[in-house]
């Protein structure tokens, strides 16, 4: 069989076919040209040899196994049979390869799926099925695509809640990097991508290739190079021992996990990662969102958030959400989780008073829950203790005093999917903010590990509440961003970055999180201006222009501000709105800015680009260096402006004062490779910068 060649927007992935066993990944980044599989064949030749689709050593693959697991009371060593490859596909406009396989000593059979996308994005996942009689505790299947030798250096990223995404790097050397999260969820720690690249890639410059698991559950991604030369990127579910058992004719599928390539750095490995998801899920408008949680907490008293509603409402925004502490028992966070009934004593009316009234002012209405969690100190914990994930002989150690409701019982899944269809369709409920505030420990379903089952039935509760409420969304929110990844992301409309409002924390946090997500699905809001978990005090000017580039949002307590206040986060709101169109369809860049004390970064369409100047801290040098603007069409000529307030104490930048009254013009190629001349900004300071193609 002759090689298969999927390729697309400049990338190439070549499957070779003509050994014995599973084919083998022999190519995987740039685009080949016009060559056919057979006129390969002398060149791959000369490769160093790579392993197949699932990594075995039967295969030669003497590095960690793409499949593992075992028998009781015997072993067999995998070796596949190829039984059939099929192909769907175009030059240059991507396809599908189907993979089938098995080995009947050992009792497997095997699909591999394969896709590239017209971004060249590629998809990947295993199904196992066992054929044998006895059953087959599965340990592990992971999807691996080779990296060349030129790929030496390592990005992933940990953090910790309320400070997510912090990057680390590190030497691509012999053995095996691995993340691995066993906390019931994506978790603050998850790396999101694991990215392999040359030495010093950037954002826009370097070959780099990256992978992600698009799974809510534990997961693993790893990297290995063996002496031999060869090595990949991995990823997959991370299953507890005796987590999957097979029975005769039983089947087990990974998620999809996403691998993507770049010959340009971070930044277009993030866009076909960002153009994927665009495509699977088109989004309507994002509206401006406040948040009650900063501004009330607890209280619920209905005049005052009627207030602040009418405030929102004066600013410009655009949908009003109720956090915590609406239903039954909840007048602090010790008590009433699951019992998901309008709590009487405090909305007598029930919660119609309040949403009619923000209908009125012309918002939409959002409601939180916490549906996978439960109080000990509840309703339904006292009726239904059997309902808690766990050995019913020894709970579970709780976090947060709270408990994990089991979402694969069935009897719970029921009382969850009736209460929380019944609240939406009683207030025409526009919007979910979608909490999961603990690590699941211990995790234990009809006496086997329960992180899988517990996943799945999160999902179909999502799928079937968006079926029977098409018109719902949902953000994803787990004590911040501690559940982003791309299975979520299938069945939700945005994602909360972090619990942290600090908006000094948020520039980093935002733009290496946006490497997996675009940004109009990446909830960024204006906090108070002090901010409650990390004390700091910003302008709200800075504070505004952070939350500017993302799905924008307020997260304050408007009836404290002043009415100067007001008119400023106004300005800005309407500033969002301006841009939003841009902001939420263009192409994400980050300039590799030489100045650790400031960012560049900016959207960009064909016709029209946005760029931000942060300057983070104090700077060493004594003048700022030029402001490269990357991203641009350098053939093309932009007119060149300001946006937005100018920084306080700032002025105009020389190059816009030497404009007079009207912008400047110059290439794109002038704009990215000199750049404009720095401003002298203070700490924590914004400067927007629009061009406009001519």
């Amino acid at each position: 069989m002759p090689p298969v060649i999927l390729s697309a927007a400049g990338t190439a992935l070549v499957l070779d076919g003509s050994g014995p066993g599973l084919p083998r990944v022999r190519h995987f980044g740039a685009a080949l040209g016009p060559v056919t599989g057979t006129e390969l064949l002398p060149a791959l030749a000369s490769l160093t040899p790579a392993p197949p689709l699932l990594p075995a050593q039967g295969d030669g693959w003497y590095g960690r196994p793409g499949l593992s697991g075992a028998r009781p009371g015997e072993h067999w060593p995998v070796r596949w049979t190829l039984d059939a490859l099929d192909l769907d596909a175009a030059p240059g406009a991507g396809g599908t390869v189907t993979v089938t396989a098995s080995d009947g000593r050992a009792g497997l059979a095997l699909v591999s799926e394969l896709a590239m996308d017209a971004g060249g994005l590629v998809t990947m996942r295993h199904t196992v099925t066992n054929t044998a009689a006895s059953p087959y505790r599965l340990d592990g299947l992971t999807c691996a695509l080779p990296v060349p030798a030129r790929a030496g250096e390592l990005l992933d990223f940990t953090g910790r809640w309320a400070l997510e995404k912090v990057p680390q790097r590190r030497a691509f050397g012999h053995g095996v990097w691995s993340r691995e999260n066993r906390r019931g969820r994506t978790g603050h720690d998850g790396t999101g991508l694991l990215v392999a690249g040359t030495a010093g890639f950037g954002f826009r410059a370097g070959e780099v290739w990256a992978v992600h698991a698009g799974w809510s559950g534990d997961h693993v991604h790893h990297a290995e190079r063996l002496p031999e030369g060869a090595a990949l990127l991995a990823a997959g579910e991370l299953l507890a021992p005796g987590e999957i058992t097979l029975g005769e004719g039983e089947s087990y599928r990974t998620p999809w996990v996403y691998f993507t390539w770049s010959a340009g750095g971070l930044d277009e490995a993030s866009a076909r990662l960002h153009d994927h998801l665009r495509a699977a899920r088109p989004l309507p408008v994002r509206p401006v969102t406040l948040n009650n949680w900063e501004a009330t907490y607890f209280d619920h008293g209905l005049d005052r958030l009627l207030e602040l509603a009418g405030r929102a409402a004066e600013a410009g925004i655009e949908r009003f959400v109720l956090d915590d502490g609406w239903f039954r028992h909840r007048r602090h966070d010790r008590a009433g989780l699951g019992d998901w009934y309008v709590d009487e004593g405090v909305w007598p009316g029930g919660l119609h008073p309040l949403a009619d009234r923000v209908r009125k002012l012309g918002m939409q209405f959002g409601l939180w829950f916490e549906p996978e969690m439960v109080n000990p100190d509840s309703d339904l914990a006292r009726e239904h203790p059997d309902w808690i994930l766990g050995r019913p002989e020894r709970m579970p150690p709780p976090q947060r005093n709270q408990q994990v409701l089991d979402l694969a019982r069935p009897e719970a899944y029921a009382y969850l999917l009736e209460r929380m269809d019944a609240l939406i369709g009683e207030y025409a409920i526009d919007y979910i903010k979608w909490d999961h505030n603990r690590d699941i420990a211990e995790p234990v379903h009809d006496g086997v590990p329960g992180v899988h089952a517990q996943t799945l039935a999160a999902y179909r509760l999502l799928d079937e509440l968006r079926h029977r409420h098409p018109a719902l969304e949902i953000e994803s929110c787990s004590s911040g961003g501690a559940r982003i990844d791309y299975g979520i992301l299938a069945r939700t409309d945005r994602v909360w970055t972090s619990d942290s409002n600090d908006a000094l924390d948020r520039q980093s946090i935002q733009r290496w999180t946006g490497l997996l997500v675009p940004p109009e699905r990446l909830g960024s809001h204006v906090g108070a201006p002090r901010d409650h978990i990390t004390g700091r005090s910003l302008p709200l000017a800075f504070r505004a222009a952070t939350a500017l580039f993302g799905h924008m949002g307020v997260e304050w307590d408007l009836t404290s501000a002043s009415e100067a206040e007001l008119t400023e986060l106004a300005t800005w709101i309407a500033l969002h709105k301006r841009f939003r169109p841009l902001l939420h369809a263009g192409r994400v860049v980050r300039a590799d800015h030489p100045d650790p004390s400031a960012l560049v970064h900016g959207v960009v369409l064909p016709e029209r680009a946005l760029f931000a100047y942060v300057q983070l801290t104090s700077r060493l040098d004594t003048g700022p260096g030029p402001i490269r603007l990357p991203g641009l069409d350098p053939a093309a000529l932009y007119e060149v402006r300001t946006a937005g307030p100018l920084p306080e104490g700032a002025g105009l930048p020389r190059w816009a004062a030497a404009a007079g009254d009207g912008p400047i013009r110059l290439p794109g190629a002038v704009l990215a490779e000199l750049g404009l001349p720095g401003p002298a900004l203070r700490p924590a300071s914004v400067l927007l910068v629009e061009a406009e193609r001519v």
